[in-house]
């Protein structure tokens, strides 16, 4: 039997077991295999996925990491996962300075630990426009019984946002998982079912692509976000009501102007810190 620290975070009650390399070394794991069995809410620690800091990027960043969904596939980012990494990192002195970059499969993005003990992180520019997810207007899927207007947005990772007067979380639980394998998204999606509140406020309800519905999705409040600009429903900078919690999510640019980067800040916070038995 084998033990191995781990430390339990959450940025919106979006959670992530965090461990150092040199834990995952000892279990004779996969990375796809320990998130498996660490994210298990049965039989493990549960979480929505698992983080791994890598502190030898070979010098292109500060540092990078290993992002883990609960159900062992990888994922390019997480917003609230990145919070909770740089919190991490910063905390336990893998980084000296509070404004570092971080290497991801979504490219390089760049977190700030702020004064107040909120993280800011640059998620980078949007992209509105790929073989994958082009987005040129008003866009139909349908599922079963039910036809949604989409937008999709690319965080690097994919989104499909759809804006409802109806109930956000009925959506998710009923139509969330069709939306994740519907055809049009040939890498599944994340889908973001979003009541606009005012022109600087949101709901949303999000069913990611590997672990269902979570409290929360950082890359899906920007995705949201953009998404609200593009469609003329929200102001720039915009109060993200999750189901967790809230995040504020900045964005300068527009449909004529797309390439701006886009912020998203929140807290991060620490469950507990455990020895595990695997």
């Amino acid at each position: 039997m084998t033990t191995i620290k781990v430390t339990k975070m959450q940025g919106c009650g979006n959670d992530f077991v965090v461990l150092d390399y040199s834990e995952f070394e000892k279990t004779g794991l996969s990375m796809s295999e320990l998130a498996i069995k660490l994210c298990n809410r049965n039989f493990g620690i549960g979480a929505d996925g698992m983080i791994i800091p890598d502190t030898n990027p070979n010098g292109e960043t500060d540092i990078a990491w290993y992002f883990y969904n609960s159900d062992g596939t990888t994922a390019q980012m997480c917003g609230n996962g990145m919070r909770c990494f740089a919190k991490y990192v910063f905390d336990k002195k893998l980084i000296d300075k509070k404004q570092f970059s971080v290497k991801t499969l979504a490219g390089i993005i760049k977190p700030e630990i702020l004064d107040n003990g909120n993280i800011k992180v640059d998620m980078g520019v949007p992209i509105l426009a790929d073989a994958k997810i082009p987005f040129c207007g008003e866009r139909h899927i349908k599922v079963r019984d039910k036809e949604f207007d989409i937008t999709p947005v690319s965080m690097g990772n994919p989104h499909c946002v759809i804006f409802t007067d109806d109930d956000p979380m009925y959506l998710a639980q009923n139509y969330g998982s069709d939306i994740e394998t519907h055809p049009y998204f040939p890498e599944k999606t994340n889908t973001e079912f979003v009541k606009v509140l005012s022109k600087n406020e949101i709901e949303m309800r999000v069913y990611e692509r590997g672990c269902g519905i979570t409290l929360a999705c950082g890359t899906g409040a920007c995705a949201s976000v953009v998404a609200g600009v593009l469609n003329n429903l929200t102001e720039q900078n915009v109060k993200v009501n999750l189901l967790g919690g809230a995040v504020n999510v900045e964005w300068r640019g527009n449909k004529e102007n797309p390439n701006e980067h886009i912020f998203l800040i929140g807290a991060a916070n620490y469950s507990f810190t455990a020895d595990y038995m695997l």
